[in-house]
């Protein structure tokens, strides 16, 4: 099982941010701004899944994931209640989130199905994540023109979902998951996710004024689809997902650990939930 220590952000999010706070780079905002629109409902539908799953499990197999399960609320938890503070600063500049009302619409079918739904989807959530976290952490200078904050905000909850990345799979596999259920899932997250992420982006850069700007184009085609891009960098790991014999923790979390050792200056650790 793994250890997870739950950690307290030490920066301030009552102050405003910046229209374009990350880098002055439009695309980059918006599509950042989309992603952290989602966090909230998202990650309590994790926390939800994760906490029924645990229930589900026969009483001598809850004491090994007990500990690994509070560690996870407690990470989500906190994520969620930190982005909420940035989701406030960034639609006092005219965002309009519709991401999560048609989340909480899509996610509210699964309620009260087979708990392994639930982890299945977390799962497949759980390993975008940990692809994006370690594109991130892979390439910090993409922050580098933001606020030491805001830089601190993404690159601790990147390797926080590194760190966890594992727990809603093994719980759905001690549950006996299937492998057909797991891809099945996997495809319609796929799915629903880069379509939300878009539709928002794009409704982020309406709203900003900068959709149809060449840079903000030339800055999405770098990004996602150049030779570093998120999604060209991504689809390989990606796809593993769908083998038989995948298991998370086959890809690498060094940069995760790397970077929390090395900032311990900003978080407090704080426990388990």
């Amino acid at each position: 099982m793994t250890k997870l220590v739950v950690r307290r952000l030490l920066i301030d999010l009552e102050k405003p941010v910046q229209r374009h706070w990350c880098s002055g780079d439009a695309f980059l905002t918006a599509w950042f701004s989309a992603l952290s629109m989602s966090f909230p409902v998202g990650e309590q539908f994790f926390i939800d899944s994760v906490r029924t799953g645990f229930q589900a499990l026969p009483e001598d197999q809850q004491m090994a994931f007990k500990a690994e399960v509070q560690g996870f609320v407690g990470q989500e938890a906190t994520h969620r209640r930190i982005h909420a503070l940035f989701n406030a600063q960034i639609e006092k500049h005219g965002l309009v989130n519709d991401w999560e009302p048609r989340a909480r619409e899509r996610l509210s079918l699964v309620e009260g199905s087979d708990p392994r739904h639930g982890l299945a989807i977390t799962a497949a959530n759980e390993h975008f994540t940990a692809l994006f976290a370690e594109w991130m952490l892979s390439h910090p200078q993409l922050l580098d023109g933001c606020e030491p904050r805001l830089k601190a905000l993404w690159l601790w909850h990147s390797a926080e979902e590194s760190e966890h990345k594992c727990t809603a799979f093994d719980l759905y596999q001690a549950l006996d998951g299937s492998h057909a259920w797991r891809v099945k899932w996997m495809r319609r997250v796929t799915m629903i996710f880069l379509t939300d992420t878009l539709r928002q982006t794009v409704n982020n850069l309406r709203h900003d004024g900068t959709l149809w700007r060449w840079n903000t184009w030339q800055s999405a085609w770098r990004h996602m689809l150049g030779r570093q891009g998120l999604l060209s960098l991504s689809f390989r790991p990606w796809r593993a997902y769908f083998r038989a014999d995948f298991h998370p923790s086959q890809q690498s979390s060094d940069l995760s650990e790397t970077w929390l050792q090395q900032n311990t200056h900003l978080y407090t650790r704080v426990g388990t939930a």
